[in-house]
């Protein structure tokens, strides 16, 4: 069997060469327990702490403001539900968009359940919210705001910036960003764009799974979704995973030592070859969402006229090729994109006839052709011809 090659780098990413060297020697070295007052755990609290430092740096936090997590999922049902719970004297009205991701949509449900109310703002054909559609949701009894820094589906770009000045100056709210496509591919910095809670995951980054982090403004003070000791300043409780965060934070001093202006031009060049390709071929496809400003390169949602998704996919795996068709969340589901499906409605063919593939840092151009090349084999097999 020939190697496969992966392009399904929004579901997840290898670890870099660092990360496993860093994660290897504190698994051999720093194994003690980071709570414990002797030298082993002062040593495995140093490193915990030299990770929490590069972290903090690279988003324009204060040490002190990183909370590790088991990933972006528990950090956004941290954000979410403990926001819900200790403003709730204050309102129970949640702002959110209709394209988040499930650990973001799903906590909202279940708060619905509970008697909140939430507003699901919806999306035009590129993925893009609109600002007045916010404005006009906001409440003096909104109590949060939550939106994806990147969607996972189709790459945009929400702007930020623009919509914590937004919810700042109009409402009480706190606002929530869920940045696990974000960290890496855009820059981010939590107090010129005014967020309160960022949510992120490290298998995003080239990093370990099963490990994140939540950045909570030192002024929010929100009560803990996990109880029990007192690690994280008795903030998320849980011996600490100290190899896994170690490796982490070179996972971030990677980042910051690469140029995302850089990476995202890499990313927009192997777009152009997938798209080049299918030209000259004459495939029928279209663009899911954009390849051109607001959106990150790292993802591309195509629209392959009248070729079933899974029998794409499924070629794509015998011949060697990793994408995926859509949500890696919900891959093994026969429900449709529910991204798609705010885009362009639920009768809508692209629905069920669209992959996504997604970059990462160790792609190739000779990878990326080769995907290329076999797409336009797989669909000039099997797509009707154009009149």
């Amino acid at each position: 069997m020939k190697d496969e090659i992966y392009l399904d780098n929004a579901a997840t990413t290898p670890m870099s060469p660092g990360v496993i060297a860093t994660i290897t020697a504190e698994m051999i070295h720093d194994y003690g327990n980071a709570s414990a007052t002797y030298q082993i755990g002062r040593t495995a609290r140093r490193a915990i702490d030299q990770a929490r430092q590069e972290i903090a740096s690279f988003i324009g936090a204060k040490e002190d403001e990183i909370i590790f997590t088991s990933g972006g999922s528990e950090s956004n049902n941290t954000a979410i539900f403990e926001t819900a719970k200790s403003r709730q004297n204050i309102g129970k009205h949640i702002i959110t968009t209709a394209i988040e991701h499930p650990s973001v949509l799903n906590p909202l449900k279940e708060l619905e359940n509970q008697g909140f109310e939430v507003t699901y703002l919806p999306v035009d054909q590129t993925g893009h919210i609109s600002l007045a559609d916010l404005k006009a949701a906001l409440r003096d009894d909104t109590i949060l705001v939550s939106t994806m820094a990147v969607n996972n589906e189709v790459g945009t770009i929400n702007p930020l910036a623009e919509i914590g000045k937004i919810v700042h100056e109009q409402s009480p709210a706190y606002y929530h960003v869920d940045a696990v496509q974000g960290l890496g591919n855009i820059d981010l910095d939590v107090k010129s764009m005014q967020i309160d809670l960022l949510s992120t995951s490290a298998h995003k980054v080239n990093g370990p799974k099963f490990l994140g982090f939540l950045y909570e403004n030192s002024d929010l003070k929100l009560p803990s979704l996990v109880y029990g000791g007192e690690q994280e300043k008795k903030r998320r409780a849980g011996t600490e995973n100290v190899p896994g965060i170690a490796g982490f934070g070179v996972a971030v001093k990677e980042l910051a030592d690469n140029s995302r202006a850089s990476e995202q031009a890499e990313f927009a060049h192997f777009q152009q070859i997938i798209l080049q390709k299918l030209d000259d071929a004459g495939v029928a496809y279209s663009i899911n969402g954009g390849v051109g400003e607001n959106v990150s390169h790292h993802v591309l949602n195509l629209w392959l006229h009248g070729l079933e998704t899974n029998m794409m996919l499924t070629n794509l795996d015998l011949d060697g090729f990793a994408v995926s068709g859509g949500s890696a969340c919900t891959a093994g589901s026969l429900t449709p994109s529910h991204v798609l499906t705010a885009m362009f409605g639920a009768d809508s063919p692209r629905i069920r006839e669209s992959i996504r593939i997604s970059f990462g840092r160790y792609n190739t151009d000779e990878e990326v052709a080769a995907f290329a090349e076999d797409l336009v084999r797989i669909a000039k097999k099997h797509q009707a011809p154009t009149k």
